[in-house]
């Protein structure tokens, strides 16, 4: 389907990009989509190749190979950026001594804005009460919802993330897991980037997993879920032997987990429970193994090793 001119300036588009830094790879034919009206959740180890992604996209880093878009456009060809992708990569990143506000509207007047945009978007974080302290006194979740309030100056169809839950407290979880649901109901292409699984497992709709300077997965959270828990069943029995036993030969791969609990894989849950029945074999429980982002997360990473030699921005992600 042919997208509409809305639809195509909210995305990134990155296509194959490949990346070295001396003599370490960090990119390696990285390709991915950030699609408009959801959430895209951006994982991967220390040294996949997240920061570096993401600073590619900015045109921080120059490509050796291959482009990253932002509706259709490199960023170096964008006149007003922040009209068209709002990051925030380092909460750190703002002169101490200036206040909130005063910080917003240096970079609001770089890009033909006004202080009324200012006080919205502070608004917006939950700042206004707090816009004429200096950001040098702000605590960690303070200069994230800061950074947050730079990213939304343009209205941009496009925001991009990097940690943004770090710092947070429960109610800041709670806020940012809301906000990030409504800038994907406006039609934005939102990427966040999180070691907080379960924080994403709630926020994205989508996520692609990295490591080693490629995509290793790239689909829905529901998707890769369903695909890591491969209809996994933990069956609770007095009759161990006789489940196990009916069970393997109708197919299932069974395992013993406990005194009176069984792993069974190859078997659906209602087919287990009919089957059970059907021979009068007794059981308490039958559960569905549900994975969690972070199980997924580690069976899909688990050979994507650091690269040697990482290079600065990707240290310690």
């Amino acid at each position: 389907m042919e997208r509409t001119s809305d639809e195509a300036a909210a995305t990134i588009e990155v296509r194959d990009v490949h990346k070295r830094f001396g003599s370490t790879r960090a990119l390696d034919g990285m390709t991915f989509d950030v699609r408009p009206g959801q959430v895209t959740g951006f994982v991967g180890p220390n040294g996949a190749g997240k920061s570096t992604t993401m600073r590619v996209i900015l045109g921080l880093d120059r490509p050796d190979r291959g482009a990253a878009l932002v509706g259709g456009r490199p960023y170096r060809d964008l006149r007003t950026p922040l009209k068209h992708i709002g990051a925030l990569l380092d909460a750190a990143s703002v002169q101490p001594s200036r206040t909130a506000r005063h910080h917003l509207l240096w970079l609001a007047h770089s890009q033909g804005l006004d202080a009324r945009r200012v006080d919205e978007v502070l608004r917006q974080v939950g700042l206004h009460d707090v816009a004429r302290r200096r950001a040098g006194g702000f605590s960690l979740g303070m200069r994230q919802r800061l950074g947050i309030a730079a990213a939304l100056l343009g209205d941009p169809p496009v925001v991009m993330l990097d940690e943004p839950f770090n710092g947070l407290d429960p109610e800041g979880f709670v806020w940012i897991r809301s906000f990030l649901a409504s800038l994907a109901e406006q039609g934005r292409a939102v990427l966040v980037s999180s070691h907080l699984m379960s924080e994403l497992q709630d926020s994205a709709d989508h996520v692609v997993v990295v490591g080693r300077g490629q995509v290793v997965a790239d689909m829905s959270v529901r998707e890769l879920l369903e695909s890591v828990s491969r209809g996994r069943v933990t069956l609770r029995t007095s009759a161990r032997t006789d489940a196990m036993t009916l069970l393997a030969r109708a197919g299932a791969t069974v395992t013993s987990t406990g005194a009176d609990t069984i792993g069974v894989t190859g078997l659906p849950a209602e087919t287990v429970v009919s089957l059970l029945g059907a021979n009068a074999v007794p059981f308490s429980e039958v559960s569905e193994h549900r994975a969690s982002l972070e199980e997924a997360y580690m069976e899909l990473t688990r050979d994507a090793v650091q690269f040697r030699g990482v290079v600065p921005e990707e240290a310690g992600r």
